[in-house]
């Protein structure tokens, strides 16, 4: 290897041994799999064996099953985190836990970054894993964030077989943010040879991964399953067979658990949640997400002549909700209101109180604007998880006199309608990805934005700005200023962080539910 002229900053120097935990649920996919760093012998446990059965509240998209393309949504990690590995993704001991890369470094200029990367670990097909799979899964990589990282980029070189160094443009403190966690799946490595040989779309149908499992059966519409990979490079699963059955109807999972046909379920609801409470054979677990949920004004992105385009009306139907009142009705009181679509606790976010719930307020607004008598606002189109969400959501705008309906939709055809910009009145919105209050902002509230649909040529300008601001401060004050504005300008509805109601059965003594700090799902 040739000498490096550049002086580099160590991000992650050695691993260090972590310690281990007594598995249940949450070692069928050996996130504390993760142990990573134990020493081989304690790694060897007894052949994986039985069974597990999750109850999934969406069907399930074979789109999901390839890095490539990952939406701005936390769901297909469900499926990435089974199936697949990233060099650098969240775990249960650290936000930036060393994965296919063992180290990685920044040079002092902020111009590059090495990733040293993991040797003998090899794919789910036998191929060996190494610095050209890293290559070609960046290259191919189109999902959210994608036009970002393409775009500061400059080089992807392979510096020997298992060394790496990204090349950029110019300094970009988010680089990492937007590669190395799930903000996008742009880390996530699938086999080059296997995946040219058969093409994209067949790739979805026999997908090859390095995680703890691998594809054994998928029936569109029923079930996706699982085998333990025994050869996987942290311990072995100690489940054998995993099972992810789509339910969309909640009370179907709940039922299922009961039944004990199902292990752990995700996504219920109000009544069906007090109902776990009640049982003391189940346990309810909910995970409040920096998952933020809020609904777009899609009229006023098609439409700059629509009763949208006025603040006023804006602000009016976001006085309109009483968002408490769904929360209790919907979550239980687990999710925490806002005012924003930036999780608090992410790093660059202004904590923002949603608007105050004054539907006396919200008719006076629509008046000032010329709509004394509302208006007709069309369908909001909903992911059928939440329709219950928005019914609530649009009988509070009903009552000030916009006039609206629900859609709900499958998840996969609700994310297609987001993407392709095709719902034309309202729309729900969400997203559970990792990351920053830039990756969140860059993904839905610039113009060019993977779901955004929000057009300012200020924000855009701001956005900008902040992405090549090495001091923190400074870059801290452009991001507010964005979050500032979309506050003041009311150029959505936030709802909430999400509460997300889950539950587990009597057979699953560990759900590994909250194990991945943030993390929707069992981990």
């Amino acid at each position: 290897m040739a000498q490096d002229p550049v002086q580099r900053i160590p991000l992650v120097t050695r691993r260090r041994l972590l310690q281990g935990v007594t598995s249940g649920a949450a070692g069928l996919l050996a996130w504390h799999q993760s142990w990573p760093h134990l020493p081989h012998a304690l790694a060897q446990k007894s052949a994986p064996s039985g069974q597990m059965t999750w109850a999934i509240h969406v069907n399930i998209a074979p789109t999901w099953f390839d890095p490539a393309e990952t939406p701005g949504i936390i769901t297909p990690y469900m499926f990435l985190y089974a199936m697949h590995d990233a060099l650098v993704k969240p775990m249960p001991d650290k936000a930036m836990s060393p994965c296919l890369a063992t180290q990685w470094s920044e040079s002092a200029d902020g111009l590059s970054y090495d990733f040293e990367l993991r040797q003998g670990v090899k794919f789910h097909n036998g191929d060996p894993f190494t610095a050209e799979d890293v290559k070609f899964s960046f290259e191919r990589y189109k999902g959210s964030g994608a036009q970002e990282l393409k775009k500061k980029v400059k080089a992807l070189e392979i510096i020997k077989p298992h060394q790496v160094r990204f090349q950029l443009h110019e300094p970009w403190p988010d680089f990492l943010t937007f590669y190395a966690s799930p903000a996008t799946g742009a880390g996530w490595i699938v086999p080059k040879n296997y995946t040219e040989k058969i093409g994209n779309e067949k790739f979805k149908e026999q997908p090859v991964g390095l995680g703890p499992y691998r594809f054994a059966n998928y029936q569109p519409g029923v079930e996706l399953v699982l085998e333990a990979n025994t050869e996987y490079w942290r311990k072995t699963p100690q489940v054998q067979r995993l099972i992810m059955k789509s339910v969309p109807e909640a009370t179907t999972r709940l039922a299922m658990l009961k039944k004990q046909e199902a292990d752990v379920t995700y996504g219920l609801y109000g009544a069906l949640g007090e109902e776990v409470r009640r049982d003391p054979t189940l346990k309810l677990e909910p995970v409040v997400l920096p998952g933020t949920q809020w609904v777009v004004f899609a009229e006023h992105y098609h439409n700059p002549k629509s009763p949208w385009a006025d603040k006023r009306v804006r602000q009016a139907a976001n006085h309109a909700i009483n968002r408490q009142s769904i929360n209790d009705a919907e979550t239980l009181g687990y999710s925490v209101l806002s005012g924003s679509i930036i999780p608090r606790k992410f790093d660059y976010a202004l904590s923002l109180e949603p608007y105050a719930y004054d539907p006396n307020k919200a008719r006076q607004l629509l008046k000032e604007a010329g709509y004394a008598n509302g208006f007709d606002a069309g369908e909001c189109g909903v992911d059928n998880v939440y329709t219950g969400v928005i019914e609530a959501m649009v009988n509070d705008l009903t009552a000030v006199g916009i006039r609206a309906k629900v859609r709900p939709m499958e998840r996969a055809a609700h994310q297609a309608g987001l993407r392709e910009k095709t719902f034309k009145h309202l729309a729900f919105q969400g997203s559970g990805a990792f990351g920053n209050a830039a990756t969140r902002l860059d993904a839905f509230a610039t113009t060019k934005g993977a779901q955004s649909w929000i057009k300012d040529a200020e924000i855009d300008a701001w956005y900008e700005q902040q992405a090549v601001e090495r001091d923190r401060q400074k870059r801290q004050t452009l991001l507010h200023k964005i979050q500032q504005k979309l506050y003041d300008e009311a150029l959505v509805i936030p709802l909430w962080e999400l509460g997300f109601l889950c539950a587990s059965g009597p057979r699953a003594a560990v759900s590994g539910l909250s194990l991945i700090p943030l993390f929707a799902y069992s981990g």
